[in-house]
């Protein structure tokens, strides 16, 4: 659908999303641009990281929806309703992605082409398996991730003489080194893993 969509949009330069700067806290030394000059997109990221981590673990939809995580058979006999809950953390979850896929054509490269997220989704996967389904890791993880693909551009500026090739699979070899040093302690992965994660239900 994106591509059909997205053929007026080929070739063609996108205005994109401006910065908002905050007045005064954008003018602190080295700090400021890089957290208070940004688009709104990256100030709802903030938001969002803040309402998530207080939905899961202060609100009691969070609780049900961590319950449905780890025995929707519990959560079902207590009288909800397993399989819209489901449903919902699904599409909040693909709202969120588009909402990233959208960052990409209009702040990071503003412009369409087809296939333009080039794997990043699988990224986003590794980060929620790196960070143990614990949002303030998963927020440290993706700016880490964030900073090894920002480096590859840093470095062709500042002339450095390394393949674009290898530069540009930075991010994903990072992927496979983090998801490599996670899988030797299975311990942690099987303690914060949810227990019914992948499993269907049938009420």
């Amino acid at each position: 659908l994106s591509a059909f969509i997205g053929q007026f949009f080929v070739s063609q330069s996108l205005p994109g999303l401006q910065p908002l700067a905050i007045p005064g806290l954008s003018s602190i030394p080295v700090l400021g641009p890089v957290l208070f000059k940004q688009t709104w997109v990256v100030y709802f990221s903030f938001a969002a990281f803040a309402a998530v981590s207080w939905m899961l673990s202060r609100s009691h939809w969070g609780l049900v929806l961590r319950a449905v995580g780890e025995n929707p058979d519990a959560a079902h006999a207590i009288g909800f309703n397993v399989t819209a809950i489901r449903y919902a953390a699904s599409l909040f979850g693909g709202a969120m992605a588009g909402i990233g896929g959208a960052y990409l054509s209009t702040v990071y490269t503003p412009l369409w082409v087809q296939n333009m997220t080039a794997g990043r989704g699988w990224i986003a996967v590794a980060l929620v398996v790196f960070a143990a389904w614990k949002p303030t890791r998963l927020l440290l993880g993706a700016y880490l991730f964030g900073a090894v693909t920002i480096l590859q551009f840093h470095a062709q500026g500042l002339g450095l003489e390394v393949p674009v090739q290898l530069l540009a699979a930075l991010p994903y070899a990072a992927t496979v080194v983090v998801l490599v040093l996670i899988s030797r302690d299975r311990r942690l992965l099987q303690l914060n893993l949810p227990a019914s994660l992948g499993k269907s239900f049938l009420p």
